[in-house]
C-alpha cells in the first residue's frame, strides 16, 4: 500500500496566499505538517490555518536572502517534501521595462525558486530523504509566445522550468523527484477584481491546483520526475 503524508514535514513558501492557502489546506487532509515561511512580521488576516496545530509559521524570513534561506530549512524537522509558490506577476510593454524591474521578477520567481530548491536538497541528502520538490512555473514560462507584454514575467519562469528539467535530471540518482506546475490565469478574487470582464469559467480553480502539486509532492508519485504539468484549463 502506497505511504501516506501522515505525519511528514513539508515547506509551502507563498503558503499565505490564495494558492497557498488551497495547497496547505489540501496536505493537511493528508496529514502533513505544513512549514510556511513568510516575509512579514505576522501571517495575513485572510490566511485559515494560523492556529492550526501541524502549520509552523516562520516570520520575516526574506526568500530571496540566501543566508535567511538556509536558516530557515536547517531548523525544520527531517523534511520530505518543498514546494515553491512564492512569486510575482508584472506586465509592461519591453520597451518600458527598467532594468530594475527586470532583476526584480527573477529575484521574486527564479532566485527564491534556486535558493529554497538548493536548501530542500541538502536537507535531504544530509537525512538520505528520497523527498520531493515542486515548483510553479506559468504558461509563459513554457509558451515564451504568450509572454508578449510579461517579457520580465516570462523569463523568470522560464527559468524556473529550467532548473526543474535540470535538477530532476541530476537527482534521479539520489530518489528525489523534481516536478513543477505550469497554470494559465488562476480563479482568484484578485484576479477576478482586476480582469472583471473575462471568462472565469476558462480560469484554473485553486483546488484543481492544489490537487495536482499535492500528489507531485506525496509518496503515491512514485516515478514523475523532470515534469512539467499545464494546467490550462479551458483557455
Amino acid at each position: 500500500m502506497t505511504e501516506t503524508l501522515d505525519g511528514r514535514h513539508i515547506v509551502v513558501t507563498g503558503g499565505t496566499g490564495a494558492l497557498g492557502g488551497a495547497v496547505v489546506g489540501k496536505l493537511l487532509e493528508q496529514g502533513a505538517v505544513c512549514h510556511v515561511p513568510n516575509a512579514h512580521a505576522a501571517a495575513p488576516s485572510h490566511f485559515p490555518f494560523t492556529t492550526h496545530d501541524r502549520v509552523r509559521l516562520a516570520h520575516n524570513v526574506d526568500l530571496s536572502d540566501s543566508a535567511k534561506v538556509e536558516a530557515f530549512y536547517h531548523q525544520l524537522p527531517e523534511l520530505w517534501g518543498s514546494i515553491h509558490l512564492a512569486g510575482g506577476f508584472t506586465m509592461a510593454p519591453v520597451e518600458k521595462i527598467e532594468s530594475a524591474s527586470f532583476a526584480e521578477m527573477m529575484d521574486t520567481n527564479a532566485r527564491t525558486t534556486f535558493l529554497c530548491c538548493r536548501a530542500a536538497v541538502r536537507s535531504m541528502l544530509a537525512s538520505s530523504t528520497a523527498g520531493r520538490i515542486v515548483n510553479v512555473s506559468a504558461r509563459a514560462g513554457l509558451e515564451p509566445r504568450r509572454g508578449s507584454g510579461m517579457v520580465a514575467y516570462a523569463a523568470s519562469k522560464a527559468a524556473v522550468a529550467a532548473m526543474t528539467l535540470a535538477m530532476a535530471e541530476e537527482l534521479k540518482g539520489k530518489g528525489i523527484l523534481v516536478n513543477a506546475v505550469a497554470p494559465s490565469t488562476l480563479d482568484t478574487p484578485a484576479n477576478r477584481t482586476d480582469m472583471p470582464d473575462a471568462d472565469f469559467s476558462k480560469w484554473v480553480s485553486l483546488e484543481a491546483v492544489a490537487e495536482a502539486i499535492a500528489y507531485l509532492a506525496s509518496p503515491a508519485n512514485l516515478a514523475m520526475s523532470g515534469t512539467l504539468v499545464p494546467l490550462y484549463g479551458r483557455a
